[in-house]
């Protein structure tokens, strides 16, 4: 061995070059440097599905909505098949498959009118989650714009918006949904109309929880830093404060969500929101209220069950998410 290769080998051995390339090695990392270099390469999305992963109740709740949403979205593929069409209805059996007990062909039994109940709870998921969702998003999207007006300019603007936001804060929220919907023909009644009745009505609380986090983080010091560098209005609210105060609207607007479905079930209960042959967990407890008291239960547990696991699912998701999403928690 030459004396180059002897140079080379007490090289490699004390970690300097590397001996393929000739280019000069990384030294190994202390494992103080190793904790800085992991810090470093973590953000704020990352710790927070990690310590979401912990929380068991709101991985639960998070499994039984993906099963909700996923059978719902679905439904047209293999529920028609196995469990029949639980929207039509069959003159020539329904006195045959009235009002069924439970067996292997009708996992929960038959309605007063010979429709499968899983079929029904199956078809009304998807019109319970289109409105809680979509009502939740008008919402979320009126009070981020309302609410990042206010707190970011403050003054008259916000005097302004905030006397609106105590306006639609006075009238009760349900009433105020019955009666605009109340106002419609029949004809004209449907998930359309409670989606929007809803969305329209619900964004003052997320005004007022996005302008109270904006005026937090408005007072960080890179937001002073970037006034101070010419950044524009529209470039600091956007780059800089939102996605900085947009952790407690994503909490809110996930637990919001549940209740939407609560107000949905209530109005189709009193028969002013989703209309037959559409269905909805709240309208199956409206065609199911007669045989409360009778030997037929079923007709208002199952739905009611799928309402309150669903809502539960909700709280306890969005419980999950505000620690997760807390940057004073630590893993």
């Amino acid at each position: 061995m030459s004396e180059y290769d002897r140079e080379e080998d007490r090289k490699e051995d004390h970690g300097i070059t590397d001996s393929h390339s000739g280019m000069p090695a990384t030294p190994p990392m202390t494992d103080a440097e190793a904790h800085v270099h992991d810090e470093q390469s973590r953000t704020l999305w990352g710790d927070a599905w990690r310590r979401l992963r912990k929380n068991r109740l709101s991985l639960i709740a998070l499994v039984w909505l993906i099963l909700v949403i996923v059978s719902a979205i679905t439904a047209d593929l293999w529920v028609p098949r196995l469990l029949g069409d639980p929207r039509a209805i069959d003159s020539s059996t329904v006195m045959v498959n009235q009002l069924k007990n439970p067996t292997l062909s009708h996992p929960l039994g038959t309605d007063d009118l010979g429709r499968d109940i899983l079929g029904r709870l199956i078809y009304g998921a998807r019109a319970s989650m289109t409105v809680g969702v979509a009502a939740v998003a008008i919402s979320v999207i009126i009070g981020l714009l309302l609410g990042a007006l206010s707190g970011f300019y403050g003054g008259m603007v916000d005097a302004l918006i905030m006397r609106i936001t105590d306006v639609f804060l006075a009238f009760p929220y349900i009433l105020f949904c019955v009666l605009i919907l109340a106002m419609l023909p029949s004809s004209a009644r449907g998930i359309g109309p409670v989606i929007i009745s809803i969305g329209l009505l619900g964004w003052p609380s997320f005004a007022r929880l996005f302008r109270s986090s904006v005026l937090s983080v408005k007072q960080n010091d890179y937001v002073d830093a970037g006034r101070a560098v010419g950044a524009s209005d529209s470039r600091l609210m956007f780059r800089h404060i939102m996605p900085n105060a947009i952790a407690p609207i994503i909490v809110y607007a996930t637990m919001s969500v549940g209740g939407t479905i609560l107000t949905e079930a209530a109005l189709s209960f009193l028969g002013l929101g989703v209309q037959p042959p559409e269905i909805s967990w709240g309208r199956m407890i409206n065609d199911g209220r007669n045989y409360l008291i009778s030997n037929h239960p079923g007709l208002v547990f199952w739905p009611g069950l799928a309402i309150i696991l669903t809502v539960l699912a909700f709280t306890l998701l969005g419980d999950g998410l505000r620690d997760a999403l807390d940057v004073k928690m630590k893993d």
